[in-house]
């Protein structure tokens, strides 16, 4: 394995691993990259690998992808977006209510708050 392969492979670990304040619910997706070049001949993890470790992660999906032959591109976007949405439904929404002063009987009468 290369050294840069190696150093993309530790970074999406280091990623995984150390993650965001609240992991469970921040909507990760692993992509396996370029599946379209030679066969998966060059493949650096294997797919049994990868899906293993989304496993050992609480399940995170996994997609092999090929932008150039548009295979899975969507479907992976597609996945992180409703994980995102589904993140935003259980959020409580808080609405802050603002009540404006109550306007004085005089100016009210006079027609110009001016």
């Amino acid at each position: 394995m290369s050294t840069s392969r190696r150093r993309t492979l530790l970074k999406v670990i280091v990623l995984g691993d150390s993650g965001p304040s609240d992991p469970k619910t921040f909507p990760f997706i692993l992509l396996g990259n370029k599946i379209d070049v030679d066969g998966g001949k060059s493949r650096v993890v294997s797919e049994k690998k990868a899906m293993e470790w989304c496993s050992s992660k609480g399940n995170i999906p996994y997609f092999e992808t090929s932008a150039k032959e548009d295979r899975n591109v969507d479907s992976a976007f597609l996945s992180v977006a409703k994980l995102a949405l589904e993140h935003e439904r259980d959020q409580d929404i808080y609405f802050q209510t603002v009540v404006p002063d109550p306007v004085p009987e005089a100016e009210q009468r006079s027609g110009c708050a001016c």
